[in-house]
């Protein structure tokens, strides 16, 4: 969602009133909640106008809707006529195997911490199976709060994952002790492998990622090096073009990228000078020298939050990620 249509949509949910906001929050998942939630807070002042048009626009889009029934054979035809049967499949998977699944999605909306707590005694492979249902970025942050040792088994067996059985849904229901019908549909959907670990990976700081890399090397090179194919590090922002270096420099604050810009190789921060007036080029060389060390923690932090600005950006269609893989001390 752009930031247009966050900004129209808190207008609307903050006119429709307590009970009908509420009956629409129950539609969103945890992201769109936080991130709509955060745009009304943050919303300030907003004119008769500004609100008259967006309703405006809202009856005119949904002016004529009528409810249609058996949607799930609709959509999965129309997918795979689409896309194909193949790359359908995990997307129809995702998309309606979260109708059965209620004890998986009640994670998505707990801390890592707590998720952590709750499934660390679990076999790996149980681990597994849930994390391969969560964010990317979730996982992230609950596996990095798990013993290295079960962290990497996790990852290797997240990276070996094939799929999940429906009957493996429904154990999962005892591991969590939550109703979990698990899914009646006898392919077995298509989560877990390669490009999942990437993804969780990509989340991770430099060391732990390293570690874990380090692990499915240990049993398996040729899969560490398919995981390391697929990821996007900060080098990476050198394969992207220039304008969607442009595009990810207007979302990223200053600050931020001195500190990402601290270490980084000389072309990497030509390509980034490249792609800025000649004036805030000249500005962020001077913020550079003039910037004392900086721990190499601080620079992963934030070298790992532009990156979430890339995924973002990659997310909405707007810039198209490639992808490779790529210690604490002081970064002069």
């Amino acid at each position: 969602m752009s930031e247009e249509g966050l900004s129209k949509g808190a207008i609307l949910m903050l006119a429709l009133g307590q009970e009908e906001a509420a009956e629409v929050f129950k539609y969103l998942g945890p992201k769109d909640v936080q991130r709509l939630g955060s745009a009304m807070a943050n919303l300030g002042n907003v004119s008769r106008a500004q609100i008259q048009g967006v309703l405006t626009d809202f009856h005119t889009q949904t002016e004529g809707r009528v409810s249609l029934a058996d949607t799930d054979e609709y959509l999965r035809s129309v997918l795979k006529k689409a896309l194909g049967d193949d790359k359908a499949a995990h997307l129809i998977d995702r998309i309606l195997q979260g109708q059965d699944n209620a004890g998986i999605e009640s994670l998505k909306w707990m801390d890592a911490p707590s998720v952590a707590e709750m499934i660390r005694n679990e076999h790996p492979q149980i681990i597994a199976t849930i994390m391969v249902h969560l964010e990317p970025d979730h996982t992230s942050e609950i596996l990095n709060l798990l013993p290295e040792r079960l962290r990497n088994d996790v990852m290797l067996r997240i990276a070996t994952l094939e799929g999940v059985q429906p009957m493996a849904l429904r154990e999962l229901n005892e591991v969590l002790t939550q109703l979990l019908s698990g899914s009646e549909r006898g392919t077995k959907s298509k989560l877990g492998g390669v490009k999942t670990a990437a993804d969780i990976l990509n989340y991770m700081g430099g060391a732990i990622e390293a570690s874990v890399l380090a692990n499915i090397r240990d049993h398996d090179p040729d899969l560490a090096q398919g995981i390391q194919d697929q990821m996007f590090t900060f080098d990476n922002i050198l394969e992207l073009d220039d304008r969607s270096v442009q595009m990810l420099l207007r979302e990223v604050q200053s600050e931020s990228l001195i500190i990402a810009l601290k270490g980084t190789s000389q072309e990497m921060r030509e390509k980034i000078f490249k792609n800025m007036s000649s004036r805030a080029a000249e500005a962020l060389k001077e913020d550079l020298e003039a910037k004392g060390p900086v721990r190499l923690s601080e620079v992963e932090a934030e070298q790992k939050e532009i990156l979430k600005v890339v995924r973002k950006l990659a997310d909405e269609g707007q810039i198209v990620m490639g992808g490779k893989g790529g210690d604490e001390g002081m970064i002069e």
